[in-house]
């Protein structure tokens, strides 16, 4: 099927999840709202923040002032480490609604692995049977992470948002396939690497090839691997750009060449070696 900006995946529950989003991580506090308008204004749907971020509070008023109807988002949070343990949960996660002036989420993440995961998952799963939440997920969880949730825990998480991008690729294979497997969704962040390898040489070649920037190779990549991606700027014009990646196809003897790219390159911590 095409891919456009308004194509979904469907996630274990049967909610739909748009396949490209909008991350907001670094766009801290007022600096949120213009980015926000701005891809809400280039067809983005999926709005991905965190307490963490320090910006729902602004993702509030931009989307308030957009009149975009809130049945035609899908607004992503994720709680915080101090957060986590089954009534600090639940606690945050109201905070999160009233600052994103809204009263439901469409996905909330437990945003790390950290020791009180199971108490915070069973705070999750009574926000989704009250309908606070349609969707329910993890970020930056590992093989057994996941697999202690599914084992002791009724609701398998829908999504599992992790660093992914050519360079850490090869390395979490693993872990893609696992997620495939138990109908986890893969949903990458940082697939533009914060910016840091649009120079590499092969990513130059092929987007010379297409006429499109390493950037929009990267998002194209992430999507015709089936991930949901959610891309991060602060410019306009990178925020539009990031969103024109529809009009093109990488072959698959590009995606292969991209997908061999192995560098062990990640941004942030490498989650299976924690407990």
């Amino acid at each position: 099927m095409e891919l456009t900006i308004d194509s979904t995946v469907e996630l274990n529950n049967g909610i739909k999840m748009p396949r490209l989003g909008f991350g907001t991580w670094k766009l801290k506090r007022k600096s949120a709202i213009n980015p926000i308008k701005w891809a809400l204004d280039a067809g983005y749907r999926l709005i991905d923040t965190a307490t963490f971020y320090k910006n729902e509070k602004y993702i509030g008023k931009a989307i308030k002032e957009s009149e975009i109807p809130r049945e035609a988002l899908f607004i992503t949070s994720k709680v915080w480490d101090t957060d986590q343990g089954f009534n600090k949960t639940l606690k945050a996660f109201n905070e999160s609604l009233k600052k994103l002036n809204t009263d439901y989420l469409d996905l909330y993440l437990i945003h790390w692995p950290r020791k009180l995961r199971n108490e915070t998952w069973k705070a999750l799963e009574k926000l989704y049977e009250d309908d606070k939440v349609k969707s329910i997920g993890v970020a930056n969880f590992a093989i057994h992470h996941l697999k202690e949730i599914i084992e002791n825990f009724e609701i398998i998480p829908a999504v599992n948002q992790f660093e992914l991008h050519p360079f850490n690729f090869v390395d979490e294979k693993d872990l893609i396939e696992f997620c495939r497997a138990k109908e986890i969704h893969v949903e990458a962040y940082s697939p533009l690497t914060h910016g840091r390898k649009l120079n590499n040489s092969t990513l130059k070649s092929i987007s010379d090839k297409y006429d499109k920037s390493t950037a929009q190779v990267l998002i194209r990549w992430s999507l015709q691997h089936g991930f949901i991606c959610i891309p991060k700027s602060g410019s306009e014009n990178h925020i539009k750009e990031n969103a024109n990646v529809f009009d093109f196809e990488l072959s698959e003897k590009d995606m292969k060449e991209i997908d061999t790219i192995k560098e062990n390159f990640r941004l942030l911590d490498d989650t299976s070696k924690w407990d």
